[in-house]
């Protein structure tokens, strides 16, 4: 067994790894896995390939033509367009020259949304491996200012609308997506420089997000879809006799992290993520699991037990943490329910962590 203080001292995940767990919780990784790109190859590589997906898309919205917006322009001009100023008109005497300040709306290319994309093409550049790569971002960033894109990256006030789709510009949603991707690919570089991310406990509410919706991600991709059904963030139900009249307001509903479903084997796994160490301090041990993960997973077990409900009465749970060189994975059996104690290695190469999470699953829904 690892202790924990030894796992600290060596948690520290390799950069390519955090891109891989970004890559798998974005909704582009599951476009990628219909095209059958095998990211886990060269990880060191995904700033290139998203760089990649980033211009085609760029390519197809230019192609239809960029979404357009409007921005509200004040000018003195000799004819009324929308609006007049008049006290601006009045105090510097336009009409006595034939003219009257006006406000009024211009269609414009330059969009929170468009310069949201375009700075991600500039900020993306130095992390891409290939020259020529890199050269058409820098040409399609430049080719996108030339069309009047030349506004800086959008403010707290604007960066809603950027990700705020109607039916009219539903169509940007994949160039958003990869240009979102490419700003998360520059979070762990732009602080740590490009070879290590620190302890977890140093951004320990983004990284167990992260964690969580990357495994949710890539078990999305990777489980056969006519054998697995994967659901995340799925609510479970408390299994109440009764309640007060006020208690529905104020009780706490109850999620999963992850549910699979295996069809031909007819067996649940619910999949409890938890991202820092697996083990701590015990009191009569030197390490032990921790206590509060296994009650929360073995209430999930027990409250989602429904006798019209088969593969709820022999459900598996997994608690999966990360860990960095070492590997563990233990179960017990408790009232009809088999809970598993897992963790996957971060340090590992690509392949070797997407065989770690299939190996997994796999082991679960035979037992």
């Amino acid at each position: 067994m690892t202790s924990e203080s030894e796992q600290h001292k060596t948690a520290r995940i390799p950069v390519r790894n955090l891109w891989l767990l970004m890559l798998y919780a974005s909704d582009l990784f599951r476009e990628l896995g219909r095209r059958n790109v095998a990211v886990e190859d060269n990880p060191d590589e995904i700033p290139d390939l998203v760089a990649k997906i980033l211009l085609h898309e760029i390519a197809l919205r230019r192609r239809r033509n960029l979404s357009m917006g409007y921005q509200t322009r004040h000018a003195s001009l000799n004819r009324v367009r929308g609006r007049i100023d008049i006290l601006h008109t009045a105090s510097h005497q336009l009409l006595d020259r034939g003219r009257v300040a006006c406000q009024f709306q211009e269609m414009t290319l330059d969009t929170p949304r468009n310069r949201y994309v375009r700075c991600a093409l500039e900020r993306l550049t130095p992390l891409i491996t290939k020259p020529a790569l890199a050269a058409d971002c820098r040409f399609a960033a430049m080719a996108l200012r030339r069309e009047g894109i030349n506004g800086e990256y959008p403010d707290n006030r604007e960066l809603p609308s950027v990700t705020r789709f109607g039916r009219h510009d539903a169509a940007d949603k994949p160039m958003v997506d990869a240009a979102q991707l490419a700003y998360q690919l520059l979070l762990p570089t732009e602080d740590q420089g490009h070879h290590l991310l620190p302890s977890p406990s140093n951004n320990e509410a983004w990284m167990r997000k992260l964690f969580e919706k990357g495994i949710a991600g890539f078990y999305r991709v990777h489980l056969e879809k006519d054998i697995w059904h994967v659901a995340a963030g799925k609510e479970l139900k408390w299994a109440l006799s009764d309640q007060s009249a006020g208690s529905a307001d104020i009780f706490p509903t109850m999620k999963s992290d992850i549910v699979l479903e295996h069809r031909v084997n007819k067996k649940r796994i619910i999949v409890d993520t938890k991202f820092n160490a697996i083990l701590t301090k015990g009191w009569h041990r030197d390490t032990t699991l921790r206590s509060g993960y296994i009650y929360q997973l073995y209430t999930y077990l027990r409250t989602q037990e429904n006798n019209d409900d088969p593969l709820s009465l022999n459900a598996a749970g997994m608690l999966l943490h990360p860990a960095v060189g070492y590997m563990l994975n233990e179960f017990i059996v408790t009232q009809g329910h088999k809970i598993h104690f897992a963790t996957v290695d971060m340090a590992a190469d690509a392949q070797s962590i997407k065989n770690q999470l299939l190996d997994l699953v796999s082991g679960c829904a035979q037992s």
